[in-house]
């Protein structure tokens, strides 16, 4: 156990858990992760996990971010009733 950890548990400023709940949502993440997922490597130290978590959640702002400029760049270049179908469908 860290001493950070440790020391979080003597002063009660944070919830109780315990290794193998750390260890389970490590898991679980390395689960989601399409970069860990696929090396078929079953020992993946939990920092390389949050790591790869980090990077994927930037990864992913990137691509939403690209997605909607396409999208801002469609809607842009359309007519006026289709680009309401466009918004319509999107809210739904």
């Amino acid at each position: 156990m860290s001493s950070r950890r440790s020391r979080s548990r003597q002063t009660g400023t944070s919830r109780n858990i315990t290794d193998d709940q750390i260890n389970d949502l490590v898991s679980k993440l390395q689960q989601l992760l399409p970069e860990i997922r696929e090396r078929r490597s079953d020992k993946v130290s939990a920092s390389k996990v949050l790591q790869e978590t980090c990077n994927y959640i930037r990864s992913l702002h990137r691509e939403v971010d690209d997605l909607s400029e396409r999208l801002s760049e469609l809607l842009a270049t359309t007519d006026t009733a289709q680009a309401a179908i466009i918004r319509n469908l999107l809210m739904q």
